[in-house]
């Protein structure tokens, strides 16, 4: 395979740049990382600024809890089931992971483990712990 050199320059509403060069062996998945590598910078801004569009992944993830699993536990995999279904988008269940972590740490979601696995549910308007 031939090596590929991609620079991606980006600049935030802040006026932050960001530069990322991907050199070698390009293919789809690892381009695809890049992109998910994007979406956690942008995911990482807890500006209300953040929460006017619903384009970044996180956004996505969550619209995806909301229409599915308003009520009851479940699971990333299930998640990540329910997002590619919603999205015809493949993602890795990594960064569905990741997403979920993020939601747990800002009290959108609970999470308890059973045998092997993490099931979360979403926060109800009280505040159980």
């Amino acid at each position: 395979m031939k090596r590929r050199k991609v620079k991606i320059e980006l600049e935030d509403d802040e006026g932050s740049k960001y530069s990322i060069i991907v050199e070698g062996n390009l293919t789809r998945d690892k381009v695809m990382r890049v992109f998910e590598m994007m979406n956690l910078l942008e995911g990482s801004d807890s500006s209300d600024d953040h929460n006017e569009a619903m384009n970044t992944l996180g956004d996505k993830i969550l619209k995806v809890i909301e229409e599915h699993f308003l009520y009851g536990e479940f699971t990333s995999s299930e998640v990540l089931e329910a997002f590619e279904d919603a999205y015809n988008t493949p993602i890795k269940l990594s960064m569905i992971s990741t997403y979920l972590a993020r939601f747990v740490n800002k009290g959108v979601l609970t999470r308890s483990r059973h045998g092997k696995e993490w099931r979360y549910k979403r926060m109800v308007l009280s505040n159980k712990h």
